[in-house]
């Protein structure tokens, strides 16, 4: 199976990653996994001030300080995961990548705000649900 792990850092990602971790006749090592995560758009006058390759280094660095750790969870699980990282809206990129790469299965953590929560402020979990034409697994 093809499965796409969500990944910001959060206390979320580390949920989702102790549900891996313990169902491994779910998540074994036959899968094949890749991990995404999503950064917010530099202003536009902040990217042009300090160029493109200061701009794309930036987010490297940044996607890497979130996935490093993960890539070194799932290696101790035998798990080599590829690295994805886009830059915009998380739940756009997420649901983007899932649909155009053909994954099984998306998961991904989710705080499990109210439906009024989500209303007002919105849910990359709830973007991703709605967007996603892949399953979407979340875990709390």
């Amino acid at each position: 199976m093809k499965i796409l792990l969500a990944v910001d850092g959060s206390a979320y990602t580390k949920k989702m990653l102790a549900y891996l971790a313990t169902h491994d006749e779910m998540f074994g090592t036959n899968n094949d996994f890749t991990l995404i995560t999503v950064q917010a758009p530099l202003p536009a006058r902040a990217r042009a001030a300090v160029g493109a390759d200061v701009v794309n280094e930036y987010y490297e660095e940044e996607s890497a300080k979130i996935t490093s750790p993960v890539v070194k969870f799932l290696k101790r699980s035998g798990i080599d995961a590829k690295t994805v990282h886009k830059v915009g809206s998380p739940g756009e990129q997420i649901s983007k990548l899932a649909d155009g790469g053909k994954y099984d299965l998306v998961v991904m953590g989710s705080h499990g705000k109210s439906a009024l929560g989500n209303l007002v402020m919105g849910s990359v979990a709830t973007q991703v649900l709605a967007h996603c034409g892949v399953p979407v697994m979340l875990v709390r």
